[in-house]
C-alpha cells in the first residue's frame, strides 16, 4: 500500500458542513458589495515576483520571509503565489487601462499565500475578501469603505469590533518624520531589539508597530507622525473623521497604526476584536495613491481594505448570527430498485420548479430498509419525505410525509400527489 498523502501544512480542506458557512458568508458579502455599487474583479493567483517586491517593499516581512517565490523551470521567470491582492488589482487596472474612462469600485475574493507559522485563523493558504476604490481622491470614499465594513458587522451581528484610524500623511511629511524618528531611535539604540535594529535605517516606521512588550515605553515616547502632517493631510483626516461622526461610526485614533505594507499614504485603518487572541485584526486597509506609479501606471488615487475570511468566520461563530447549513426540501424514499426511474423523473421535474431534492441511492444489491431510509431522510433535514412505494406507484401517485412540524402548528398528516404533473404541487414543498 502506498504511503498516504496529506494536505500541505497550513493549507486546509474546507468540507461540508463548514463549506456551507463559507458559501453563506460569500453570498452575504457579494450582496452587500452590489448594494454599494462594487463589481467583481478576478486576478491570477500567480504573478511576477517583481510586482510584490516593488509594491510591498523589499524589507517587508512578507517579501523577506513569507512570500512563496520560485523560478519557473520551463522559462526561468521569477514568479510568486500572491501574498495579497491589492497589487494584483492595480496591476490589472494599469495593464487594461481600467480607470481611463472613470473611477471604479471593485471587489475580489480568493486564496492568498504566505509561508508563516500556522495559527488560529491564520494559515499558509488563507482567503481574503477585499474592496478597492480606484480613481477617487477621497476622503468621502475612504469613509464609504469604512461604513460599508461597519454595515457588514451589524448585518453579521458582531458587537466586539473596534475601529482604529490614523493618517500617514504624504511622502515628504513622512520623510521629515523619519529623520526625527531615526535620530530618536539612534539615541536609544541600546534598547532596540534585533528586529528594530535591522529596520532602523531601512524602514524605521515599522518599529512603531512592534509587539515586543519591552519596547512599548520607547515607542510611546517616539516622535508622532501626526505632528509632521501638513495642512492638506490634516484636512483630509479631519474630513474623514467628520464623515465617520456623521454616520455614528465609532473609532479610536491610534498614532502607532502604520500598516504592514509600503504603499499606504494618508488614511489607514483597522477593525480589531478581542475575541481572536493575538490575531485580532479582521479588516484593514487605507489609501495608496502612489501604487499605480510604483508599478508603471499613471498617477491614480486609490483606497481599499481586505479582510480574512477564516478570521471573520471564527468571529461570527463566536458571537455572530451564523446561517444554518442549507437543507433539502424533500428526500425520496424508494423501497424497491424498480421504482428508481420513476422517482428520478419526478425529482427532476420538482428541481425544475426550484425544489431541492435528495434521492436515496442503492446500497449494495438493494435500497435498504424503509426504517433506514426514513432515518436518513430525517437526518438530511428535509421537510418532506416522498414515498415511492409499490401501492402508490400502482395508483399513479406518490405519498408525501411531513417530517417537521411548522412553528406553532400540529404535525401535518401524510397526503397523496399525482405522478403525472409534479409541477402542480411543487410549490407546497419549498421552504
Amino acid at each position: 500500500m502506498s504511503a498516504k498523502i496529506n494536505a500541505v501544512k497550513g493549507m486546509n480542506d474546507i468540507l461540508p458542513p463548514l463549506s456551507s458557512e463559507w458559501e453563506w458568508l460569500e453570498s452575504t458579502l457579494r450582496d452587500l458589495m452590489a448594494r454599494y455599487g462594487y463589481r467583481n474583479i478576478r486576478t491570477p493567483i500567480v504573478e511576477h515576483t517583481g510586482l510584490f517586491v516593488r509594491s510591498l517593499g523589499e524589507v517587508t516581512d512578507v517579501v523577506e520571509k513569507e512570500m512563496y517565490a520560485f523560478e519557473d523551470r520551463l522559462n526561468g521567470e521569477q514568479l510568486a503565489l500572491r501574498p495579497e491582492n491589492t497589487a494584483g488589482v492595480v496591476r490589472a487596472a494599469v495593464e487594461h487601462s481600467l480607470v481611463h474612462d472613470g473611477p471604479k469600485r471593485l471587489f475580489y475574493m480568493g486564496p492568498m499565500f504566505r509561508h508563516e507559522r500556522p495559527q488560529r485563523g491564520r494559515y499558509r493558504q488563507f482567503h481574503q475578501f477585499g474592496a478597492e476604490a480606484l480613481g477617487f481622491v477621497g476622503p468621502d470614499v475612504d469613509a464609504e469603505l469604512i461604513v460599508l465594513a461597519a454595515d457588514l458587522w451589524q448585518q453579521l451581528g458582531l458587537q466586539d469590533v473596534t475601529l482604529e484610524i490614523n493618517s500617514l500623511g504624504q511622502l515628504e511629511e513622512r520623510k521629515a518624520h523619519r529623520q526625527a524618528l531615526v535620530a530618536y531611535l539612534q539615541e536609544h539604540e541600546s534598547e532596540l531589539d534585533e528586529d528594530a535594529k535591522r529596520r532602523l535605517h531601512s524602514n524605521p516606521l515599522r518599529i512603531l508597530d512592534t509587539k515586543n512588550p519591552d519596547m512599548q515605553g520607547l515607542v510611546n515616547e517616539a516622535p508622532k507622525l501626526m505632528e509632521y502632517l501638513g495642512e492638506g493631510s490634516l484636512a483630509h483626516f479631519d474630513r474623514l473623521r467628520a464623515l465617520l461622526d456623521a454616520h455614528e461610526v465609532g473609532y479610536r485614533i491610534n498614532p502607532r497604526l502604520v500598516r504592514g505594507l509600503d504603499y499606504y499614504n494618508l488614511s489607514v485603518f483597522e477593525f480589531v476584536t478581542t475575541k481572536l487572541g493575538a490575531q485580532g485584526t479582521i479588516c484593514a486597509g487605507g489609501r495608496y495613491d502612489g501604487l499605480f506609479e510604483q508599478i508603471g501606471g499613471k498617477p491614480t488615487p486609490a483606497v481599499g481594505w481586505a479582510m480574512g475570511i477564516e478570521r471573520l468566520l471564527e468571529l461570527v461563530r463566536e458571537e455572530g448570527a451564523m446561517s444554518q447549513a442549507p437543507t433539502p426540501d424533500v428526500y425520496a424514499v424508494i423501497p424497491a430498485v424498480e421504482a428508481v426511474p420513476v422517482a428520478m423523473k419526478v425529482l427532476r421535474a420538482l428541481r425544475g420548479q426550484g425544489v431541492s431534492a435528495v434521492m436515496h441511492a442503492a446500497v449494495g444489491d438493494g435500497m435498504g430498509s424503509m426504517k433506514s431510509q426514513f432515518k436518513k431522510a430525517d437526518g438530511s433535514g428535509a421537510r418532506y419525505a416522498l414515498i415511492f412505494g409499490e401501492q402508490e406507484l400502482a395508483a399513479g401517485n406518490v405519498a408525501v410525509k411531513p417530517l417537521r412540524a411548522e412553528p406553532d402548528a400540529a404535525p401535518a398528516d401524510q397526503f397523496i400527489e399525482s405522478l403525472d404533473n409534479p409541477a402542480a404541487w411543487a410549490a407546497k414543498l419549498k421552504h
